[in-house]
């Protein structure tokens, strides 16, 4: 069974806000919603869940990356990590430290390429960034 669905990346604004949108594509009807975590996308992407649930073809359009990109980009992830240092009894901080470096020399990815990187671990999963 083949599914097709569309992110809109104009409605991204902010990580919350990716949430919210991928709980409006791939959670519409289901009576819990995904937790703002990179795992728990992950998780979703298996397709247990919501929307892609029993599908085996998935083909997903992502509206308006560009926005997205930059919404997610550099200054979205410094503020996703500084929260997580708050936190040094949740979080490997050293690690977090260290990520926090590479973004500021322009080396380390930001939320919108992890992600990409995620989407892109799924086989069965066309991503097509319009």
């Amino acid at each position: 069974m083949t599914i097709l669905l569309q992110i809109e990346g104009a409605a991204i604004g902010d990580i919350a806000s990716l949430y919210a949108e991928i709980n409006r594509v791939f959670m519409a009807g289901e009576d819990w919603q995904l937790a703002p975590s990179l795992d728990a996308l992950d998780d979703l992407l298996y397709g247990g869940d919501g929307a892609l649930a029993g599908r085996s073809t998935r083909t997903i359009i992502w509206r308006d990356v560009e926005h997205s990109r930059v919404a997610l980009g550099v200054a979205a992830t410094r503020s996703w990590l500084q929260a997580k240092l708050a936190h040094p009894g949740a979080f490997n901080t050293a690690a977090i430290e260290q990520q926090l470096a590479a973004l500021e020399c322009g080396e380390g990815q930001t939320y919108f390429e992890i992600v990409m990187e995620i989407f892109a671990a799924h086989p069965d999963i066309t991503l097509v960034q319009a």
